[in-house]
């Protein structure tokens, strides 16, 4: 492939939907996306080249029909590799960000987060690498960061913090623990 296709084929800038003041995400479709640095390209059909959405700063509560904007939005969905949800009011972590198995980066910070199991569904994407969890009520739980390095062993990043060999080894110790402490309540109280 010549250096031309090469660089018609690479993804193209996050589509940036930040700081329109979306309360729904179907009001996606209605905004037209911020100008950056770089261009949006844009297929015939008009929509995006890009693998990356940036909805943070916005006042979404919750991601009802986050997949069938996200189909008429982007060329390749099933390629959307970075998603910024931080600084809206969610209270929960959608399982549908589970469906896009390509996604490497996810920004949930400063949100409204509160129960740790809600991290457990974000085990189902493998090539999760960089999570930001930081400034929701979760963040504030004891065990916060070995929990969530125990349910997701392949990050690399955690809150814009890199993952060193001792975090891995305290949030293994921190499962093994907590694992038999659970067991331990589960045959008492049977």
């Amino acid at each position: 492939m010549n250096r031309r296709g090469l660089i018609g084929s690479l993804p193209g800038p996050p589509a940036d939907f930040s700081f329109k003041c979306i309360n729904s995400v179907e009001d996606i479709l209605l905004e037209d996306p911020r100008l950056g640095p770089r261009p949006l390209k844009r297929c015939e059909d008009g929509k995006l080249l890009s693998q990356a959405i940036n909805l943070s700063y916005n006042t979404l509560t919750d991601l009802r029909g986050f997949r069938d904007v996200v189909d008429k939005l982007l060329v390749e969905p099933s390629n959307l590799s970075w998603i910024d949800l931080s600084f809206n009011d969610l209270s929960a972590i959608d399982s549908v960000l589970t469906s896009y198995r390509s996604l490497c980066v996810l920004n949930l910070h400063g949100n409204s987060i509160s129960h740790l199991s809600q991290v457990d569904k974000l085990a189902a994407l493998p090539n999760l690498k960089s999570l930001t969890l930081h400034g929701n009520p979760i963040n504030g739980e004891t065990g916060y960061r070995s929990y969530v390095l125990s349910v997701l062993p392949q990050l690399k990043s955690l809150d814009f913090s890199l993952v060193t060999k001792q975090d891995r080894i305290t949030a293994d110790t921190w499962r093994r623990i907590n694992i038999k402490s659970r067991r331990a309540s589960r045959v008492k109280n049977e």
